[in-house]
């Protein structure tokens, strides 16, 4: 591998702002803000507006809406049973 062409690939906080969690990873990312870990570091700060705590899909909160009779419409059209 080349020297100095790669990112800096360190220990990064990524804090979900939607579930208040934050956990450590390894990543490239570049971020001026930083932020003290319970074990005395001080890790650069990324923060998230969606991940696998708050997102619908991985929390079982979600939901399909269907206000326009998509679903059925499709389910008429492509023979589907609905029963």
């Amino acid at each position: 591998m080349r020297q100095g062409i790669h990112p800096e690939y360190r220990p990064v906080v990524f804090r979900d702002r939607a579930a208040d969690v934050a956990f450590v990873t390894r990543s490239a990312v570049v971020t001026d803000r930083t932020v003290e870990w319970p074990d005395g570091r001080t890790y650069p700060l990324v923060d998230v507006d969606v991940s696998a705590a708050s997102h619908p899909f991985y929390t079982g909160r979600g939901r399909i809406l269907d206000a326009t009779g998509a679903v059925e419409r499709f389910n008429r059209r492509y023979g589907r049973n609905t029963r």
